[in-house]
């Protein structure tokens, strides 16, 4: 199924692409609808040195990209004779009940963040890139080591497919027993929402980053999580204490945006002291903003 120039932005959209059949063809489409995006600009004011290049067609494999050029252009080519780059590397979802929530979002962050991660293994597959993947909440639940074919595609998008949430979320504690496994300098990728103690996030995170991997962080937000904009008397349920707080949210409002806005910009200034790619999403947001985060990143590792 082919992405027409002119529908590539219903493919970014969660709610049309949750709506699709298969978590592998939610994950091609994702790819797809970005690359159809970004590729509608003619080919035009490069400079002989380039001359072995051509611009991406929908269709070309995605290894066959030259990333030194984007990082250059913010444009896609393809050098057809361009030498591999084989990177490893770790995606970490997190999978605890926090991350099974939805408000005014088309989807819950569990499924967005679901979602992203196959698009990610679909895009790092066909780089011949090895990828592994990590589901956790307070414990590893499971995982896969990296590889690089085509077929094991089909085992990471079947670990993601079988995704259900449970437990409450440590960071730490699971980075650091996947970490061990980290033999090699590769790419090591976080989906979370991050509600979490910090302090000991940080230092799992430097932890990784210190074996020379780079880290890029996805934290995954409903929209009303940020801006707490409920407009009625309600019950709070912490989804993963099952604790309950009966209030009228207009009275905390500004006190609860102060302090989330406190703990964004600590973790994002944290992350970026350390080299460590930070991405806030909100999953009202269409897919090709974390897919950038992704490419951006990528094209400085080359």
């Amino acid at each position: 199924m082919a992405v027409r120039s002119n529908d590539y932005k219903k493919f970014l959209d969660p709610l049309v692409i949750s709506k699709l059949k298969t978590l592998e063809l939610r994950a091609s489409m994702v790819v797809e609808g970005f690359m159809v995006g970004l590729h509608r600009s003619p080919y035009h004011g490069f400079s002989v040195e380039f001359s072995e290049h051509r611009p991406y067609i929908q269709g070309d494999s995605l290894k066959n990209i030259d990333w030194k050029v984007y990082a250059k252009s913010e444009k896609f080519f393809v050098k057809q004779f361009e030498e591999e780059t084989n990177l490893i590397s770790h995606i970490f979802v997190d999978v605890s009940k926090s991350m099974d929530y939805k408000h005014t979002a088309k989807v819950t962050k569990l499924e967005y963040a679901t979602i992203l991660a196959a698009a990610l293994a679909y895009v790092m597959i066909d780089q011949q890139d090895s990828v592994g993947l990590a589901t956790y909440s307070d414990k590893i639940h499971s995982y896969l080591h990296p590889k690089s074919s085509r077929v094991y595609l089909k085992t990471l998008l079947t670990a993601l497919d079988q995704i259900k949430p449970s437990g409450a979320t440590a960071t730490s504690k699971c980075l650091d027993s996947v970490a061990e496994k980290i033999k090699k300098r590769g790419l090591t990728i976080i989906i979370s929402d991050f509600f979490d103690d910090l302090n000991s996030t940080f230092t799992a995170l430097k932890r990784i980053h210190y074996k020379k991997n780079e880290v890029i962080v996805f934290q995954i937000l409903d929209p009303i999580e940020k801006s707490f904009g409920f407009d009625r008397d309600s019950i709070f349920v912490d989804l993963e204490t099952g604790e309950q707080i009966t209030t009228q949210p207009y009275h905390i409002q500004r006190a609860y945006q102060e302090s989330m806005n406190e703990y964004l910009n600590k973790l994002k200034s944290e992350c970026l002291n350390f080299g460590i790619e930070y991405n806030l999403i909100d999953t009202s947001q269409p897919f090709d903003k974390a897919l950038m985060g992704y490419f951006a990143k990528r094209s400085r590792l080359n």
